[in-house]
């Protein structure tokens, strides 16, 4: 097996629209709130708002920068930034906020237009001015651009801006209060502050002389809404400190700047011109996925991180490894995952990896770590090399698991992996409520000894390559032994599919999608049968067109819907809620049996993520979607391994086509 490169040819000059909005319903505030950008740069910092420009969640920002001298959390610094169009002394408001009981102003109701390819842009229509605004985040560069252009009018027209300043964590809301350091500094074109101390400035600029009137002021009670049905303190006073004014002549432009650092006005509008020709055309469904991709690898020289997802989720070990394949090997980019996964080794300890923070709880990251070495090895065509880079640490987890390591992890004389301790989630079936785990999986759980065995195969397959034959004579026969036991354990002739965790004699057999990877890992325990109708099982009752469902909904315990407070939200996280990322696997498991007779229903089933492009988050994936039809998004907006499985899984299906 190995991947076929496939390099995708575009003009950045000229740009085909694929992410299409139907701008009769931009108004109809049911319709825009629920579609959501985010965009990121390398560094971590984001830009994110519905579509409308309307905050719905605290997380959303015009600038959501790292702040390393208050903690390790992103902040927004600047909430957003309402304009006001001012003809003959008459002034239109082109903000919207919802407040308790109502929405004020009602900038919707002017706008015209609104595109996202390459980057958003709003038009508004006010009497005879027509007035675009797009924005965009600089790359390398904690920076928002916006730029306003004077698109049509019939007399003078003077532009009236409003900063709203947050600095706080996007995890907070803020509250009025007298810490708040009101003073600013005049900049070139511009106006500096810094309302706490720790945090960088907040320095906004124009490309041109503009006037500054200082009017400071709070604004109470800010309603976030998506924070209000996610069960959370949804109420936020944002500190105003007064407005920037300005007048534009038909077909002028200028540029706000939004940075943690001044920058020269005079390069606002070059720096522009030339961030909006990197950006990649959303074109194509596979361009938005591959431009999403990019956002979740933070490199800086040859560390390399991933961040989980967006808005609110950091770096995670088990997520970074399962989405590295998709974001780096399927956008060609193997060094960057070489780099991922080097970096990621900085962190092992006793053969294991930390899922999130120091929080050493992830009895799947080091097995995930040999399949993302895996798939970087065939994609590179370099495993004869990976024993002599990788394999003392390789040995290092195997040993590490075979012996016994934290949280009762370890072989049990079978082969096969044990893991788990009362109060504790190690599987990604993580969700906890009130102390427990939803779904605690204490002993075998299936896709644990998949990756278990498919981990020991590969180490044998490339110490065999390296001539490691001490190595390859002990483990071989190992593999042999958890074969057998895995077979004997989750297999059942009679039901024809996987128990999800056996148990001192107990076998759970709870219809779930953790079986999927004894069909699709490079080296599987079962035979051709038998992952068939391990896949026919899923197919029956788990697959959707969004993924595969996490729980059966013929099972009493099934939650077809995910919504409500948090605690009904974890209940119902893997008790049905369909995730898209195990649709890769799902997909490459077919195909493995089916071959070419099977790229068809793949590439249908894949291609029918390309409508979810103007859905939640716009050209992305999101984390999960409900498990009733008709499978309404939800979670984070935009999720790394959402993303990078639906990409790999493109690309097998190109390879099969191909007949490779």
């Amino acid at each position: 097996m190995f991947y076929i490169i496939v390099k995708v040819a575009y003009k950045k000059t000229v740009i085909m629209t694929y992410i299409h909005f139907d701008k009769t319903q931009l108004t109809n505030l049911e319709y825009s709130l629920n579609k959501e950008l985010i965009r990121v740069n390398e560094l971590g910092a984001y830009s994110s708002s519905t579509i409308i420009n309307c905050n719905t969640r605290k997380y959303h920002g015009l600038l959501v920068t790292p702040q390393p001298k208050v903690d390790n959390e992103l902040h927004v610094l600047l909430s957003g930034v309402d304009d006001t169009v001012i003809q003959h002394g008459q002034e239109f408001h082109l903000g919207l906020h919802k407040y308790p009981g109502s929405y004020h102003p009602l900038g919707h109701k002017y706008l015209l237009d609104f595109s996202a390819d390459p980057i958003p842009k709003l038009t508004y229509q006010v009497g005879g001015v027509v007035l675009s605004r797009e924005r965009l985040l600089v790359h390398n560069d904690n920076r928002s651009l916006i730029r306003y252009t004077l698109v049509d009018c019939h007399s003078p027209t003077i532009i009236r801006s409003q900063p709203f300043l947050a600095f706080r964590s996007r995890h907070r809301l803020n509250k009025t209060n007298i810490w708040a350091n009101k003073k600013y500094q005049n900049i070139e074109n511009g106006v500096q502050w810094c309302l706490y101390e720790g945090y960088t400035p907040l320095c906004l600029q124009y490309s041109k002389e503009v006037n500054f009137v200082p009017v400071p002021d709070w604004y109470y009670n800010i309603e976030y809404i998506e924070e209000k049905l996610r069960g959370y303190d949804y109420l936020e006073d944002l500190y105003v400190p007064g407005y920037f004014e300005f007048s534009l002549k038909k077909g002028e432009s200028i540029i706000l700047s939004a940075g943690t650092s001044s920058t020269d006005p005079d390069s606002l509008k070059r720096t522009f011109s030339a961030q909006l020709r990197r950006r990649i055309p959303r074109d194509s469904f596979v361009h938005c996925l591959q431009s999403a991709a990019r956002q979740f690898v933070l490199e800086d020289n040859k560390k390399v991180e991933i961040v989980a997802g967006y808005p609110w989720f950091g770096r995670w070990g088990r997520d970074s490894f399962i989405a590295l394949p998709g974001l780096t090997l399927a956008t060609h980019q193997p060094q960057q995952c070489k780099n991922a996964i080097d970096t990621l080794l900085e962190d092992l300890q006793n053969g294991l990896f930390p899922n999130v923070g120091a929080a050493y709880n992830s009895v799947d990251a080091p097995l995930w770590f040999f399949w993302t070495l895996q798939q970087y090895g065939m994609y590179t065509q370099s495993q004869a090399k990976i024993w002599k880079q990788y394999g003392k640490v390789m040995q290092q987890i195997l040993h590490a698991y075979r012996k016994g390591t934290n949280y009762h992890i370890h072989a049990q004389a079978d082969g096969l992996i044990y893991a788990g301790t009362a109060g504790k989630a190690l599987t990604w079936m993580d969700a906890v409520v009130e102390g427990e785990p939803v779904t605690a999986r204490i002993g075998c759980p299936v896709e644990i000894n998949a990756l278990w065995y498919n981990a020991i195969c590969y180490s044998v397959e490339v110490a065999r390559l390296a001539g490691d034959n001490v190595f390859v004579d002990e483990w071989s026969q190992y593999a042999t032994q958890v074969q057998h036991a895995f077979v004997q354990n989750f297999w059942d002739d009679k039901r024809h599919y996987l128990a999800d965790y056996v148990c001192n004699g107990f076998q759970d057999w709870a219809v779930r999608p953790n079986m999927v990877f004894a069909t699709s890992l490079p080296y599987s325990p079962l035979s051709e049968t038998q992952r068939e109708a391990v896949l026919q099982k899923i197919k029956e009752e788990l697959l959707t067109p969004r993924g595969l469902r996490t729980l059966s909904p013929k099972d009493p315990n099934y939650q077809g819907s995910y919504a409500g407070s948090q605690r009904e939200r974890d209940m119902a996280y893997h008790q049905g809620t369909v995730w898209p990322w195990l649709l890769g696997h799902f997909v490459e498991g077919y195909l493995k049996n089916h071959a070419k007779s099977g790229v068809h229903f793949a590439e249908t089933l894949l291609n029918g993520f390309a409508q979810t492009m103007t859905e939640h988050g716009i050209g992305t994936i999101s984390e999960v979607f409900d498990g009733d039809p008709p499978h309404h998004a939800g979670g984070a907006i935009s999720q790394a391994w959402s993303v990078a499985e639906v990409l790999r899984a493109l690309m097998l299906v190109e390879q099969y086509k191909a007949g490779k």
